[in-house]
């Protein structure tokens, strides 16, 4: 994507109209958290929703001359106590993808910003998650049909890059809500049909969970190995929660304080059992993929973030105010 220019009149417009909106709504602290996952060094048309790093870099720096960036944990303490500036917004990555530590952590230092990063405990230092290795190889294989049929998910067109997206949404979406044998059937015949050449190695090593802290970006859970929560019985649920807290903690010798559930949609990836252990758990927050904005009235386990997508600095913003605007989810 190309870069984009922040903008005088665009910091200015933004920055006038979100003193307004925290004028207008005082007494209602309001914070906008933003999710990315992974960080790409260029553009890849079928990873359309993840920024590239001319994009990132765009976006920070309208954060950083637009807005107030907290770190999350300040937040919620600060939307609780009413004392949050105009113009706050958090940022977060979900998963544990090393391009964080790579390509992102270089610009939230450049521009001095606070980050949260969400660790698929099971997945640190130990290659790609399972969506991943979908998408690499959807990516490879050949043109022509992909027939699945033997597993019961029918065919698929590969002849173009429309197919392809089609294609990997589709398979993506689906393989959410597999069980997990069928799931890994399912990345074995991918791989299996690809045969060898797949890019490993995307999520982070200890040692860069390690680093990230060290300069300032806090580490939060998300479970051992990325589990739709309602998917798995109690038992399970309640082991991929606290495990992945505590795998975390012996990675980093303190303790981990925050927590997002895997893909997040409020009743149908987890309900109020996983909200009561993830409190149990002894984390002090946990975070949705729901959209809107942390606001005092919210259950501090249930608090929304959203992925940003604009394409211009001005949209952008004018995005994260609309997001404030609205407050809590509806």
């Amino acid at each position: 994507m190309a870069t984009r220019t922040v903008t005088r009149f665009t910091e200015w417009v933004l920055r006038t109209a979100g003193n307004k909106l925290a004028h207008s709504v005082r007494g209602d602290s309001r914070v906008c958290v933003i999710n990315y996952h992974r960080i790409l060094a260029e553009h890849d048309p079928l990873l359309a929703s993840e920024p590239d790093l001319a994009t990132f870099r765009w976006q920070m720096e309208l954060l950083a001359r637009c807005f107030n960036v907290l770190p999350l944990h300040e937040a919620v303490a600060a939307v609780a106590a009413g004392t949050v500036p105009p113009r706050a917004v958090c940022i977060t990555f979900d998963d544990g993808y090393r391009s964080v530590h790579d390509l992102a952590l270089p610009v939230l230092r450049e521009f001095g910003l606070p980050a949260t990063v969400f660790v698929t405990s099971g997945y640190v230092g130990q290659g790609s998650m399972w969506n991943d290795r979908i998408i690499e190889a959807v990516q490879t294989l050949p043109a022509g049909e992909l027939d699945l049929s033997a597993l019961g998910l029918g065919a698929y067109p590969l002849h173009s890059l429309d197919d392809r997206k089609a294609t990997l949404g589709t398979l993506t979406e689906r393989s959410k809500y597999l069980p997990p044998q069928a799931r890994r059937d399912l990345i074995e015949r991918l791989e299996a049909l690809v045969g060898d050449g797949l890019a490993q190695g995307l999520m982070l090593t200890p040692e860069m969970v390690v680093n990230l802290d060290r300069n300032g970006i806090e580490i939060g859970a998300h479970t051992v190995s990325h589990p739709i929560l309602t998917s798995l019985d109690d038992d399970s649920a309640r082991l991929e929660i606290a495990a992945g807290k505590e795998q975390l903690e012996h990675i980093l010798g303190k303790p981990v304080r925050l927590f997002a559930y895997p893909n997040g949609k409020v009743g149908k990836d987890f309900d109020q059992r996983h909200v009561d252990m993830v409190r149990e758990a002894g984390f002090t927050a946990a975070f949705t993929t729901a959209v809107g904005a942390l606001t005092r009235d919210q259950d501090r386990f249930q608090l929304p973030r959203s992925r940003p997508w604009d394409a211009t600095p001005f949209l952008f913003g004018l995005r994260l105010l609309s997001w404030m605007a609205q407050g809590r989810p509806r």
